[in-house]
């Protein structure tokens, strides 16, 4: 088997306090191919890449590069060794410029003098082979999270790898980007690079890669070529039980209008409008889903109605109470809740355990005669947790030691338990296997069979189609079209998502 592998995880196991994230694993990549890394949110799978990445270190087990034995202790070895990384959440310094991140910690210089001119040059040109020409000089913090994604793929690209990890590297990326992407992600194997492409888009990962495994509770269960699987085959190893068909959308019957906005405008700080005279209306119990491309408003719009963009312009009314001169708390206090595209930034706090991040935004109800009630507390998270099957060794553990998926079902929890009227939902699904995207599904079902309103931004068609009741469809910040989504079609959606603006 020497020199058939470039890299080799060899029975790795990886123990933290109170769980055993991997056991006994075996992982093996071949040069110029695409090993597709699979799992249910918790499985293992990013323990796995960082192990790999030289992030973490395993318990036991070894690690083999090019057929001998070494010892990775740090992302620097790994990097010397061209191994990269393309992380699940963003890695990105949001102070630096976009080609200060993509050149940290290997500046370009000149007789001594950091060479920024030349920085921006390789850049511009890596970028311009992403087809995104993002200014290299611009705060990665002040970029859309789509835009961040790219530049985090283009740091990758920069440092001339030979092994490339990539964990949900589409997951902030529209459709029409993700053909770029594979495009990219092709010369890298004719180049023979090796790469692990986690994704919980099946159909996007069986397109992509040459080989699968298959991880389930910290264990590899399956590996096989990707040209003899089926999503089937995938999902029955993933859960141990065979794919259900995805349940039959009931049909919604809205109460009266809940949420009504009227010409939302807001501009970006140069001027260049993001929202452009936005209305719309929602009723108890149904879901609007809003779909668009990057950059078409779906974040920002969200945002506003939450009053996260005080300069934003235009009227909010939740039944007949406006809101657009309140601030975020009276929102929620009123009745609105929001899951945020970006969990890491807005939606958890990395210092806190499980429970505090679900009951953080309603902390008041657990309080009798001004002190809080621990009892009551931890009873409302639990049972939320239960509710939401949400995986955690325990509410009292910090939560960043929870999968991304589950990490985002707390977010979920924390917003349901303020009991709101309309929830506002950005990505939802981002970065969740498909067992959990299921339940999170059937989760907004059930909300708006309860009367509650709910708003859907998302990209992905297929969870469009899976929980809205009516579609809106955006495009540079406009309303480009609206139709039941028993009428939406992919080729109506694409089209309008991608055209002018509706007059």
């Amino acid at each position: 088997m020497r020199g058939e592998f470039v890299l080799e995880a060899r029975n790795v196991s990886k123990q933290y306090p109170g769980t055993l994230a991997l056991d006994g694993v075996t992982f093996r990549l071949r040069p110029g191919t695409v090993t597709g890394l699979i799992g249910e949110n918790g499985a293992g799978k990013s323990t796995l890449v960082k192990i790999l990445a030289g992030i973490e270190r395993p318990t036991s087990g070894t690690l083999n590069l090019d057929g001998k034995e070494f010892a990775m202790d740090s992302v620097r070895d790994a990097d010397a060794h061209g191994i990269g990384i393309i992380h699940q959440e963003l890695n990105l310094c949001p102070n630096l410029s976009v080609a200060e991140n993509i050149f940290l910690g290997r500046e370009l210089t000149a007789k001594g003098v950091l060479n920024k001119r030349r920085q921006e040059t390789e850049v511009r040109e890596l970028l311009a082979r992403l087809e995104h020409p993002i200014d290299p000089r611009a705060r990665a913090g002040d970029l859309p999270l789509g835009q961040q994604q790219i530049v985090e793929i283009a740091k990758a690209l920069a440092r001339n790898v030979r092994i490339l990890m990539m964990d949900e590297p589409t997951s902030a990326l529209s459709a029409t980007e993700i053909p770029i992407l594979f495009r990219i992600i092709g010369d890298l194997r004719a180049r023979g690079v090796a790469i692990v492409y986690i994704s919980h888009r099946l159909d996007e990962l069986l397109a992509v890669a040459d080989y699968v495994s298959v991880l389930r509770d910290g264990r590899m269960v399956a590996e096989a070529a990707a040209s003899h699987v089926d999503t089937g085959w995938i999902v029955e190893r993933m859960t141990g039980r065979a794919a259900e068909p995805a349940a039959a959308l009931e049909a919604c019957d809205p109460g009266p209008p809940l949420l009504r906005l009227e010409r939302l405008w807001l501009n970006a700080p140069g001027g260049r409008p993001l929202l452009g005279g936005v209305s719309l209306d929602l009723r108890g119990g149904e879901v609007l889903g809003i779909y668009g491309l990057m950059g078409a408003g779906r974040t920002e719009l969200l945002e506003c109605i939450m009053g996260l963009h005080r300069e934003a312009a235009g009227s909010v009314y939740l039944d007949s109470k406006r809101l657009d001169r309140m601030d975020t708390a009276g929102r929620i206090a009123s009745g609105l809740a929001m899951v945020p595209e970006d969990r890491q930034a807005s939606g958890i706090v990395q210092s806190l355990p499980v429970l505090a991040n679900m009951t953080l935004s309603s902390l008041g109800r657990y309080a009798r005669a001004a002190w809080l009630s621990p009892t009551l507390e931890a009873a409302a998270a639990s049972g939320m947790a239960a509710n939401l099957r949400i995986k955690s060794p325990g509410l009292r553990h910090s939560i960043s030691a929870l999968s991304g998926g589950n990490q985002q079902k707390v977010v979920m929890a924390k917003c349901l338990l303020t009991n709101p009227r309309v929830l506002l939902l950005d990505e939802p699904t981002r970065g969740v296997d498909v067992g959990a995207k299921q339940e999170i599904h059937a989760v907004v079902r059930r909300l708006a069979a309860s009367g509650m309103g709910v708003i859907l931004a998302s990209s992905e068609l297929e969870e469009i189609r899976a929980t809205a009741d009516r579609v809106l469809v955006m495009s540079r910040g406009k309303v480009t079209a609206e139709m039941p989504a028993a009428q939406a079609r992919d080729e109506a959606l694409v089209s309008a998502a991608s055209a002018g603006v509706r007059q």
